[in-house]
């Protein structure tokens, strides 16, 4: 393939161009064949989760609907497809007219899913709707990653905060929209100054190594951060000895000293020797934050250890061994030659489908602990799918977009996280293991939930 015709740039500004080339194929030959403008329902789930998780986390659906506001075809990216040979004149044409009119609905943002789940439902004519695949993959995999390893992370340090601290090991803007997710997942704060300009996160940081190092010794070091920032500040003493660096530290700072950093070496020794020398010099409210390679395994194993806080980086933005959530987009139903909605699905070994648009509840029991996720093919309506026999079901899809107008202005970052923690509270305990094991509750597809026996467990 020639690479030559992209070598014009195209500005940054605009989602459209953030498409798979074999999109704008299917719409050029879709619109050849006439089945451009029939409607269709994508659905976007993950057929299993990572081995070793028990839940998901859906993250990512501001970004999202941000994005679908500019994902347009200015004169510049059409140009830039034309340069390409990607489509024809024809297609060209229908391309500048592009606004998504269709309806959107999807589980809220912090909500936490299972295999099956249909966390969105796009619906539109053809056309319209497969464009929009790679948009919605590419950010509600890398966020949905993020913010199921961070909801892990913050279980795992049981009411100790976390704090985001991985710009330095991922792309720019996947540091920012990391940031995002382990925010709503729990995390207390970002080092990502970018991300809390965005989205009003509290940003943390004070010193690296390289600014002990910079100085004549620990000590001038140490003098120049509580000068600058107050006996507050938090300083990092492991440069050396750190021993020394403690006494160092409560020596310049005072008692008063608001935490003590340590990056490197057995945290779980380190940080009760630590401690027990912050208590005799009288510093005994001087905190202890620990970095270093952290992830919910390590975290786990400072639970006894006197740690106060923990910043995490390289395996949270990551997604901490499960760099995407493994979600797909798949047709469900199209319109016959009739007009009629129309279940369809693949029946390929491994990856057969569940044909027909579904709508998602959870059931829960009479102590309100989730049981299981539940398919129907009915809309469980404004009021909720209500009461079963057994237990209550949360309707789970919400309108997000209605003919191609957002319902809704940017949600609160504060609501999403408290969903998620709802969410995950409602879950049963087996949530929280950090083992392997199959998904906490089971899908399953209902004709009624209420009235109707199980007639599947999905596999998808």
């Amino acid at each position: 393939m020639d690479l030559a015709p992209y070598a014009c740039g195209v500005t940054p500004h605009g989602t459209a161009l953030f498409t798979d080339h074999y999109e704008f194929t299917m719409v050029e030959a879709a619109l050849r064949s006439g089945a451009a403008q029939r409607r269709c329902v994508f659905e976007v789930f993950a057929r299993r989760l990572p081995s070793w998780r028990r839940y998901g986390v859906l993250a990512g659906i501001g970004r999202l609907l941000d994005a679908l506001t500019d994902f347009r075809f200015d004169d510049e990216r059409l140009a830039a497809l034309e340069r390409g040979k990607v489509v024809d004149a024809a297609t060209l044409r229908w391309l500048a007219g592009y606004s998504f009119s269709g309806d959107i609905w999807g589980y809220g943002e912090g909500e936490c899913y299972l295999p099956g789940s249909p966390v969105l439902v796009v619906e539109g004519t053809f056309a319209e709707a497969v464009l929009l695949e790679t948009l919605v993959l590419s950010i509600l995999n890398h966020d949905s990653a993020i913010a199921a390893a961070a909801s892990r992370m913050v279980t795992a340090a049981a009411g100790r905060p976390c704090l985001e601290m991985g710009s330095r090991r991922t792309h720019e803007e996947a540091a920012v929209a990391a940031a995002r997710a382990a925010y709503v997942a729990g995390f207390g704060g970002t080092s990502n100054v970018a991300a809390g300009a965005r989205y009003g996160i509290p940003t943390i940081g004070t010193a690296a190594h390289a600014f002990t190092l910079v100085h004549d010794d620990e000590r001038a070091a140490f003098a120049a951060q509580v000068a600058a920032l107050g006996e507050g500040t938090t300083l990092l003493v492991d440069t050396f000895d750190v021993e020394q660096g403690v006494k160092t530290a409560v020596e310049v700072a005072g008692p008063q000293l608001g935490a003590v950093r340590l990056d490197s070496g057995d945290l779980v020794d380190l940080a009760q020797a630590v401690r027990v020398q912050l208590d005799a010099l009288g510093a005994t409210g001087t905190r202890i934050v620990v970095t270093s390679d952290l992830d919910e395994y390590a975290i786990a194993a400072l639970a006894a250890a006197p740690v106060d806080a923990y910043g995490v980086g390289t395996a949270l933005v990551t997604g901490s061994g499960a760099p995407t959530a493994g979600m797909v987009y798949k047709l469900v139903a199209r319109e016959d030659s009739s007009g009629t909605l129309v279940g369809v699905a693949k029946t390929s070994l491994g990856k057969v489908g569940v044909a027909g648009r579904k709508w998602a509840v959870r059931r829960l029991d009479g102590s309100g602990t989730a049981v299981e996720e539940v398919l129907m093919d009915a809309d469980p309506g404004p009021g909720g799918a209500g009461e079963s026999p057994d237990g209550r079901l949360r309707p789970l899809l919400r309108p997000l977009v209605r003919a191609g107008k957002r319902v809704e202005q940017e949600e609160d970052l504060q609501h999403a996280r408290d969903r998620h923690a709802a969410s995950l509270g409602e879950l049963p305990p087996t949530a929280r293991q950090l083992s392997r094991g199959e998904p906490v509750i089971p899908t399953r597809y209902h004709r009624d939930p209420v009235e109707d026996p199980v007639e599947q467990e999905v596999s998808r």
